[in-house]
């Protein structure tokens, strides 16, 4: 069985260990990690397309349902739970089920810098850009930034938008064509969160630094190195954070706060999928049905870093906090944007966009702000039309 993943390193090999414990099987198992590049599983030969495809964009399920085999019936039920079922189901077959999910609202903080400076956790977005600016009046940089990957951006953004205006959110989401750029509340999320990279002394490393550093370099730079305070950094951050931490004592998260007063605090969901490319066989059913077994994934569970959908149990308290926030229901609880955008949200869109916003932006004070944004509102808008 071949089974493509996007994961590297510390992932790769947690989830070897989560092959490992599958038992005595019948046939070898062959893991291809494809990293960004995870789309291409789908445009393999027949002879040489993976079986199994670890799909980390489940917004991909609604472009190709048609070259993938739909579940067993016995898992089915698994892809139709909330935020799933809108991307998981096409014509009332399930195409995929979660294996594995990702809370992407989490901010890791060394709790040390906070005490050092007398601040706590912001409870509010102005209360966030007050912290930094109490930071930096310190001698601290406030943010490490891994922009070398897009999606760090986008999950900034994203999260941004979804507290300011769920509903415009929702709606691009669910849009047949999403048009971004013809949404005041984009532009009003792309000034937010320029006033917080906009900051003399925000960054670490600036800009230069900051478009060069992979998401795994910026944890190091804040928990390693200790040149920042704080990052942007999902569930499955735990591992690295914990590899490189100078102390081990020093980590902390708290959660994007609410935009303003009364409002809820965004919670963006992402998360991998397992799907079956079609035609499939008795092995490939029985590979996703033991990686489907609540017990197949507590290695990982063990290595950290690991989220179930609806589990609350098992973990780390740090990950225990966000599994139990995943569990709550309300409308600020949706899924990934960039992902459901698809191309629109992709390396060649929204990922571009935002780069570009960064580097207009970094550094640069208020003053860059208005020209920056109708800049990107321009480039969008040239996405969406091209």
């Amino acid at each position: 069985m071949r089974v493509a993943v996007s994961w590297s390193g510390e992932e790769l090999r947690a989830f070897h260990k989560v092959l490992g414990g599958l038992g005595s099987l019948s046939y070898p198992v062959e893991v291809i990690p494809l990293g960004d590049d995870i789309s291409t599983a789908f445009d393999a030969p027949a002879a040489r397309r993976p079986d199994v495809v670890m799909l980390p964009q489940p917004g991909l399920v609604r472009e190709h349902w048609q070259e993938l085999a739909p579940m067993p019936d016995d898992l089915a039920q698994r892809g139709q739970a909330r935020l799933w079922r809108d991307l998981l189901v096409q014509k009332g077959q399930t195409y995929g089920v979660p294996f594995k999910t990702a809370h992407k609202s989490a901010v890791w903080y060394r709790p040390s810098v906070f005490r050092q400076v007398g601040v706590q956790p912001p409870q509010h977005w102005s209360d966030w850009l007050k912290l930094n600016g109490t930071l930096i009046e310190a001698g601290v940089t406030p943010l490490a930034l891994g922009a070398g990957d897009g999606w760090v951006l986008t999950d900034f953004l994203e999260n941004v938008l979804l507290g300011i205006a769920p509903s415009v959110y929702v709606g691009l989401a669910t849009a047949a064509h999403p048009r971004p750029s013809q949404q005041p509340e984009f532009a009003a999320a792309l000034r937010m969160l320029g006033t917080m990279w906009s900051a003399p002394g925000a960054l670490a490393g600036g800009v230069k630094e900051s478009l060069v550093q992979q998401f795994p370099d910026a944890l190091v730079e804040v928990f390693g190195h200790r040149r920042a305070a704080m990052v942007l950094a999902s569930d499955f951050a735990e591992p690295v954070v914990r590899s490189f931490a100078a102390d081990p004592d020093d980590i902390a998260l708290f959660t994007f706060p609410p935009m303003s007063d009364g409002a809820a605090a965004p919670v963006v969901v992402g998360g991998d999928v397992m799907v079956l490319t079609a035609p499939i066989s008795d092995d490939s059913r029985d590979l996703v049905r033991r990686l489907a077994d609540p017990k197949a994934v507590d290695p990982w569970i063990a290595e950290g870093g690991f989220l179930v959908d609806g589990r609350t149990t098992g973990y780390s308290p740090e990950l225990t906090r966000l599994a139990e926030q995943l569990t709550m229901p309300g409308e600020q609880l949706q899924f990934d944007l960039s992902d459901l955008l698809g191309a629109l949200g992709g390396i060649n869109g929204l990922w571009r966009v935002l780069t570009d916003f960064l580097i207009a932006v970094g550094g640069r004070g208020a003053d860059a702000l208005p020209d920056a944004v109708d800049a990107a509102v321009r480039a969008m808008r040239k996405v969406e039309t091209s």
